[in-house]
């Protein structure tokens, strides 16, 4: 798989094909997510908009190379306002329809707030820590320490437990009981919200707050009876609403970077 030599180590990615007149997705994967957890959604988002593709995986995460830095409770400003630009500018990516999941959903409004982004696609983001953030979690520590999960995230990353623990202790940490991005937003990208209404990991006060955190058009859709995973249970509706928010707001091609800012 290629590899991108950032100055943080080297990222693994994958450049699907499309058309280099429109916008290119750039799919930001969950906090124990990479690229192989996406499986086919990326390819068939890709097809179905007729768009060029990035997957990656963060530092630490699936096959690129281990993190250098600890991971604090800005890790995910630090990423979307500084790791990944540097990323889509060594690649050579500009003003991406971000997709994003979870974390990376979060990552993706981040860094919609300080770059030029032709659209934002947020399934299951978090705008701040609630109890049912830690309740999901508590319940993730269980499963991975009894078997399941281990052996499923040993699949597709080199280090999984090292995965785990990054990210399941700076959640359950002290400091992260105040952790809120709602005024660090300043999003005038379009931004569609996607997130089911059985989502184990935040409730549905999420896309309250991120409706009234963006300045930019809207939309949101909940699926009914549909957990943290909306890409991966209900593909088909996450590409159609997909499509059409695009269809709607980003035609054609790339939006200029002047009239983002």
């Amino acid at each position: 798989m290629p590899i991108a030599e950032t100055r943080n180590g080297p990222v693994e990615h994958v450049f699907l094909d499309g058309d280099p007149d429109l916008a290119p997705l750039v799919f930001l994967h969950g906090g124990l997510g990479c690229i192989a957890s996406w499986g086919r959604f990326p390819a068939r988002l890709a097809a179905a908009t007729g768009r060029r593709a990035l997957v990656y995986s963060r530092l630490g995460q699936g096959g690129s190379g281990p993190a250098v830095r600890p991971r604090t409770p800005r890790y995910m400003h630090e990423h979307g306002q500084e790791d990944l630009p540097e990323l889509l500018d060594l690649l050579g990516v500009d003003n991406p329809v971000l997709v994003g999941h979870s974390d990376g959903a979060s990552i993706g409004l981040l860094y919609a707030s300080v770059r030029p982004a032709t659209a934002v696609v947020a399934l299951g983001p978090h705008l701040y820590f609630e109890e049912q953030n830690r309740q999901g979690i508590e319940a993730a520590r269980v499963s991975f320490e009894g078997g399941p999960l281990a052996q499923k995230m040993a699949l597709v990353h080199d280090d999984p437990r090292g995965v785990f623990e990054s990210w399941s202790g700076v959640w359950l940490s002290d400091g992260f009981r105040d952790w809120n991005i709602e005024k660090d937003l300043d999003v005038t990208a379009p931004v569609l919200l996607i997130q089911g209404d059985r989502d184990e990991y935040g409730t549905l006060d999420q896309l309250d707050s991120a409706e009234r955190a963006v300045r930019g058009p809207v939309r949101r859709v909940v699926p009914e009876g549909v957990d943290h995973y909306p890409h991966l249970v209900c593909p088909d509706l996450v590409i159609d609403a997909t499509c059409a928010f695009l269809d709607e707001h980003a035609p054609g091609r790339p939006i200029p970077a002047e009239t983002l800012q």
